[in-house]
């Protein structure tokens, strides 16, 4: 009793039908779920959070922290 010989000849085309279709359904799968879940968010809390962001305002807070050694806080 031997064994059967595997059948090789087309082996890699046969294979690449079947799992190439469900490698690029899954890696359009991540990259959808990634930009909705991920950047998406991310672009709508930077735009809220530059809506209410005042430059001025935290450039004094920060000096009057004393942040800075070129700017000398209005009370010295």
């Amino acid at each position: 009793m031997s064994l059967q010989k595997p059948i090789m000849r087309g082996l890699l085309a046969k294979r690449l039908r079947f799992h190439l279709p469900i490698a690029f359904g899954i890696a359009i799968t991540v990259a959808l779920s990634y930009k909705f879940g991920v950047t998406e968010p991310r672009k709508k809390a930077y735009a809220n959070f530059y809506k209410q962001y005042d430059a001025v305002k935290e450039f004094n807070a920060m000096r009057e922290a004393g942040v800075f050694e070129s700017v000398r806080p209005s009370g010295k």
